[in-house]
């Protein structure tokens, strides 16, 4: 799994290509540990060049979204496959984010 953070727009737009899998999910972690720092920003989730999402990859993709709403932050998910959208779907995770 790569990621790439990056900020556009005033918005902080964290890029993953690959596997969110338990394998990955440390590192993953670390690397999106600025998103959950960061106020006043909202947050872009590029999944346009993301292969799967396991349990592991949604508990991250929900510890940003919680630590974002108090803020008064926004979490938007972008790109996701139809493969990972039904993932959404089935977890009802697609109540929780916004996608764009």
């Amino acid at each position: 799994m790569n990621t790439v953070l990056k900020e556009e727009n005033n918005d902080l737009v964290m890029y993953f290509e690959g596997r969110l899998d338990t394998a990955s999910a440390l590192e993953v972690e670390k690397a999106v540990a600025p998103l959950k720092e960061s106020s006043g920003h909202d947050i872009i989730l590029d999944c346009s060049k993301m292969d799967y999402i396991s349990s592991a990859g949604l508990r991250i993709f929900l510890s940003i979204l919680k630590s974002a709403k108090p803020k008064g932050d926004h979490v938007y998910i972008k790109g996701i496959s139809d493969s990972i959208r039904a993932v959404f779907a089935m977890t009802g995770f697609v109540n929780l984010f916004e996608f764009k």
